[in-house]
């Protein structure tokens, strides 16, 4: 029995020591349990605290779990204007457990929130979870691979577009259905030059594309940049279901034909190949998005690729 435990811990050890060593394909199995956490970050140079809500691959399900062994690629997500994170289950129910882990920044929540704050949030909470990875004391001690994706829906698209300007520590950028901001996010992206996954709605009554996702493309210095736009997707529906953002739509009469159920289906399953290959150098995925982006019936796109 002895002889029979070692065994098994040694290709325990071999299989996660292949994980972690692993750049080509994603490194995790699906399935992953979902632990959560909350940090508050500080930044100094603001002298501002950023509650931060984390999900991560964990051993077990439920709060401060241990990280499941391996290492992970970060995720920054930015909420929309008067949505809290919880709105976003949907991202890490999908995410976490194929290998990501997702932080949320519950700051800005109130009626007159900061984007270019929220922007600084997102960017400086980028940097301070790498960090995270050297401190002997954190939970996720040893467990992230150097790349991170900035995210947000609404207006927390909008501040992405803040929080990657002029910023190539970044690895990418996607949003989905991203609002002007102040300052303006539309103008940022001529100073964005990492890869960047821009999500619309075609039935978008609160953030039209045309008055704000198409100009953000069009002005992106990304090296690689591709626009999806959901047929009869709308707003809201990149979420799951939260009061004031269906309130805010039900006002200008989004007329969307397809459920929230398949907008959000259609948007992960791009979404997951694209960070496939992007955080996890995911070849294969990189030519399955492509082909997906050609044959879909559901979709519309733009892209610009060197």
């Amino acid at each position: 029995m002895k002889i029979f435990n070692i065994i098994k811990i040694i290709i325990l050890t071999i299989v996660f020591q292949s994980c972690s060593s692993t750049t080509d394909t994603n490194i995790v199995a699906n399935n992953l349990n979902i632990g959560h956490t909350s940090i508050v970050f500080y930044d100094d140079i603001r002298d501002r605290n950023i509650e931060t809500q984390i999900y991560y691959p964990a051993t077990a399900v439920g709060d401060n779990t241990n990280v499941l062994p391996g290492n992970y690629p970060v995720i920054i997500f930015g909420h929309g204007f008067l949505m809290d994170w919880e709105s976003y289950q949907n991202y890490w129910e999908a995410l976490v457990p194929e290998g990501y882990i997702i932080c949320f920044p519950t700051t800005e929540m109130s009626l007159t929130p900061s984007h270019e704050n929220f922007g600084k949030d997102l960017k400086v909470l980028a940097s301070q979870m790498q960090n995270q990875s050297e401190d002997e004391n954190s939970i996720f001690y040893n467990s992230l691979l150097p790349k991170t994706a900035i995210m947000g829906h609404s207006m927390g698209g909008g501040a992405s577009f803040l929080a990657v300007e002029n910023n190539p520590l970044i690895s990418t950028l996607v949003n989905f259905a991203s609002a002007e901001t102040m300052p303006s996010a539309i103008s940022s992206a001529f100073n964005v030059t990492i890869p960047s996954l821009i999500f619309s709605g075609e039935n978008d009554c609160i953030a039209p594309a045309f008055e704000n996702q198409d100009n953000m493309y069009n002005n992106l210095a990304s090296p690689c940049k591709t626009q999806i736009k959901v047929i009869n997707g709308n707003h809201c529906n990149f979420a799951n279901p939260n009061f004031n953002c269906d309130l805010g739509e039900s006002f200008c009469s989004s007329d969307s034909s397809i459920s929230r159920e398949q907008q959000q289906q259609i948007t992960s399953d791009f979404l997951k190949l694209w960070l496939e290959y992007t955080l996890y150098d995911n070849q294969n995925s990189w030519n399955t998005f492509n082909n997906q982006l050609q044959t879909s019936t559901l979709i519309n796109f733009n892209q610009s690729c060197n």
